[in-house]
């Protein structure tokens, strides 16, 4: 059977779109270079407990993705977590702010990228060029799809300079670091945004899925991610001196894990949710929304996919 769409990325964003399309009876194959699906959905093992290192946890305000997010703790994929999170800094914890219900998947949030690719092909590949036609590595198909951060996209389209320039587009990295402890002796906290100290964001990963492992998770700023991007590994020392500061009490860990995200985050929205080229070419992912990370990635999949289903019918 020939590939109606043909979609490059294998994260929230790409399996939404290709989701959409398959429901609608196209022929549909997705390409990623990683070993599961999940993109920035990321994890890793610290004994045999997965950690997740990229979104950790998503919200609702979109009546679509909220059926969804509906469905998914129906399932049990996702639980409510907590609606508030603490403010911190150098002086430690502070006060609550409370916010929309945020949900965790005690799977891991990769769970639910597993989810959406559920009956559909998924291949690992990894894609050099897009050209017109559209034509993938030689390949024509109907439609492809690059499901994607911006510049990674903008390296696949040098036959294509008009499409590259659209989307490009500016992410600040962020380097996650986990560490596991031998006890919690740690103040009680599902998460907290830090300022003024080397990491923007610290969490409870054992809250978050709900087993009580003692695991924290932080993010680097992306000033400090910059510095360190080459060597991830060399940031653990000051984040978990800033995990210190936070917590206030003295943090030995038995084991610690570096994750570099060199595109973390977009720092200009679009005023659209994806681009379908007349061509046959979408682009679509969270910085195509200014919804929250993993709510804007899925949106704008969803969005594509139902552009796609009309462009070829």
């Amino acid at each position: 059977m020939s590939t109606d769409v043909l979609v490059v990325g294998a994260g929230l964003s790409g399996l939404a779109v290709a989701r959409r399309c398959a429901d609608a009876g196209l022929a549909v194959r997705v390409l990623d270079r990683g070993r599961r699906p999940g993109g920035r959905l990321g994890a890793r093992a610290l004994d045999e407990h997965e950690v997740d290192l990229g979104a950790p946890y998503c919200t609702a305000s979109d009546d679509r993705f909220r059926a969804v997010v509906d469905d998914w703790t129906a399932r049990g994929l996702l639980r409510p977590w907590t609606d508030a999170f603490r403010l911190a800094g150098p002086d430690g914890l502070g006060e609550a702010k409370p916010g929309p219900m945020r949900y965790a998947a005690p799977g891991g949030m990769r769970s639910l990228a597993d989810d959406l690719a559920t009956g559909l092909v998924v291949e690992r590949r990894t894609v050099e060029r897009v050209g017109p036609g559209p034509v993938v590595d030689g390949e024509r198909v109907r439609a492809v799809v690059l499901a994607m951060p911006g510049p990674q996209a903008a390296r696949l389209l040098d036959e294509e300079p008009a499409l590259a320039r659209t989307a490009q587009q500016p992410y600040a990295p962020v380097i996650a670091v986990a560490a596991r402890f031998a006890a919690r002796t740690w103040p009680e906290f599902d998460g907290a945004f830090v300022s003024d100290l080397p990491i923007s964001w610290l969490a409870d990963d054992g809250r978050s899925r709900g087993d009580g492992s003692p695991v924290l998770v932080a993010h680097t700023t992306p000033e400090v991610a910059g510095d360190h991007l080459e060597a991830p590994d060399g940031v653990v020392g000051e984040v978990l001196d800033a995990m210190r500061r936070v917590l206030s009490v003295p943090l030995e860990p038995v084991e610690t894990l570096a994750q570099r995200w060199t595109f973390a985050r977009p720092t200009e929205q679009r005023d659209r949710t994806f681009l379908l080229d007349p061509s046959g070419v979408g682009l679509c992912g969270d910085g195509w929304s200014e919804k929250s990370r993993v709510e804007a990635a899925w949106l704008s999949g969803d969005d594509l996919g139902a552009a796609l289903v009309g462009h070829l019918r």
